[in-house]
């Protein structure tokens, strides 16, 4: 496994990267109402990420055909915008993206509410927000990646949701899915040690009902099997010697806490 220590520099250019993605879905996440279509976020997107001279990481990605990941409700990711997919009152909605500046990568993802919204919508997007901050309570050096899964399964396993396991989160950096994997569920093997340097993209995907999930017949976009709400929240994470700084917030360095 050729997990990468990024160096002073490389961090540096990452924070950049981060900094400007999180701009562009705080952007898009104040333009989510009911009424505009997945594509109308999507061409706002690749707009904003332009703009800062810096290039979507998922435009035309192992053939991907869009700068932003568009899934609304029971789709868990991957959702390729489209005009005649309209937002409606209700809905909640899962903004992936990245950016590339000067040759490094970004990631993240939040979810959204579209109106008003259903307690249960609510409390799926709340909880698997801080499934994230519960996990990275343990990334830090020296600690072990599996601590990082076991943190989110615990918990989210007590509120009886599905934490998708074909899909987990990965290292990031020079290319957008590095060494190594970072699964959202507990594993036998504790995984490789955390170091200083290392950079992660965190993702916990859950389900309100099974994890089970499909794949649509656009080869993209994945939905929960028995057609359940999904929630996704992502960011990129320094592993330091003390806490994890999240690269991927307006303020970086901000509370690890939520």
């Amino acid at each position: 496994m050729a997990v990468t220590i990024k160096s002073a520099r490389e961090i540096q250019l990452m924070m950049e990267s981060g900094k400007i993605l999180a701009e562009v879905l705080e952007r898009l996440g104040e333009m989510i109402k009911p009424g505009i279509s997945t594509l109308d976020i999507d061409r706002e997107g690749a707009r904003i990420i332009k703009s800062y001279n810096t290039i979507p990481s998922f435009l035309n990605y192992n053939g991907y055909p869009a700068s932003i990941c568009v899934s609304v409700n029971d789709q868990v990711v991957h959702g390729i915008p489209d005009q005649h997919r309209i937002l409606e009152e209700g809905d909640i909605v899962s903004l992936d993206a990245g950016v590339i500046y000067k040759g490094y990568h970004s990631d993240a993802a939040r979810t959204y509410p579209v109106g008003e919204i259903s307690e249960e919508a609510r409390l799926l997007i709340e909880r698997t927000r801080q499934s994230f901050y519960e996990g990275i309570k343990f990334a830090r050096a020296g600690n072990h990646l599996n601590d990082i899964s076991t943190a989110i399964d615990d918990y989210i396993s007590q509120f009886g949701y599905g934490i998708v396991r074909d899909l987990v989160g990965h290292g990031i950096g020079k290319n957008l899915h590095e060494d190594p994997q970072v699964p959202n569920f507990k594993q036998k093997r504790r995984g490789i040690r955390l170091q200083a340097g290392m950079t992660l993209a965190i993702e916990p995907m859950i389900n309100a009902g099974r994890a089970d999930v499909v794949w649509e017949d656009d080869d993209w976009t994945v939905c929960s099997e028995d057609g359940s709400l999904s929630a996704h929240y992502e960011n990129t994470v320094l592993i330091t010697d003390g806490d994890p700084v999240i690269l991927t917030l307006p303020s970086i360095g901000g509370s690890v806490n939520g």
